[in-house]
């Protein structure tokens, strides 16, 4: 049987994980379906969010996938459960894997950072799970004006300096030890708050997501993957910022 995997985000963030997914090449297929029309979906209320979510899956099983992602950490946050009733397949979201990811590359005593949507930081799915594994010393902040700069491509560094500067004043920068790339559209400035978070290790979805499936799954690559990109709105902009990324 042929292995098809959909992939959901709210944008183009979810780009990352299809990236490192590709790579990986554990899957035949790959659908990556972006909701670019009504992107973010970080700052809508639960109810929203779970809806747009069905509306995705619904969507996505025209594809005859076999398996699904949801590269979004608002979704997974809050609307797994029910993409998982709706689904006779495979349902994994982003935050178990990041949490996974913590646990492997983390000492107990890190200080560590939680950045992401306005949805995903109030879940606290990531304190709450870290906490469980002895984790402690952790901050949750809410980064939501990220998600624009990546959608709009505004990677000027003047302008993430002062945006860095407005979310991060209060933090000594020197002792975090741990970055949660809590969004899956901040792994493409993460060159930048890796420059900006100097002694921190990040943790990207993509990556942490890819060694959940190969050690939840035992899955084990293919010769080849194919990958089709579409998108609710405008999905040439979508292909091209995959064409960059990619």
């Amino acid at each position: 049987m042929i292995s098809k995997v959909g992939i959901f985000d709210s944008g183009v963030g979810g780009l990352t994980v299809a990236k490192s997914i590709y790579q990986s090449k554990l899957f035949d297929e790959i659908i990556y379906f972006g909701d670019t029309a009504r992107v973010p979906y970080g700052s809508k209320n639960e109810s929203t969010i779970i809806r747009y979510s069905l509306e995705a899956l619904e969507f996505l099983k025209n594809f005859d996938i076999n398996f699904l992602i949801t590269a979004c950490n608002s979704v997974s946050s809050c609307a797994l459960p029910e993409l998982k009733k709706e689904s006779d397949f495979e349902v994994v979201g982003v935050i178990e894997a990041g949490i996974e990811a913590v646990k492997q590359k983390a000492n107990k005593n890190d200080n560590i950072l939680v950045i992401g949507t306005k949805t995903t930081i109030n879940s606290k799915l990531y304190e709450v799970g870290l906490n469980d594994l002895g984790y402690k010393n952790i901050i949750s902040l809410a980064t939501p004006l990220f998600v624009s700069i990546v959608e709009e491509e505004a990677y000027k560094k003047s302008l993430l300096k002062e945006i860095f500067d407005l979310y991060f004043s209060n933090l000594n920068r020197k002792e975090i030890d741990v970055v949660v790339l809590g969004c899956t559209h901040f792994p493409m400035i993460s060159e930048f708050l890796g420059e900006y978070f100097y002694n921190a290790k990040l943790i990207h979805s993509g990556e942490a997501i890819v060694e959940l499936l190969k050690n939840r799954y035992n899955l084990s690559p293919k010769q080849t993957t194919n990958i089709q990109f579409l998108a609710s709105e405008n999905p040439n902009h979508l292909k091209e910022v995959a064409k960059k990324w990619f």
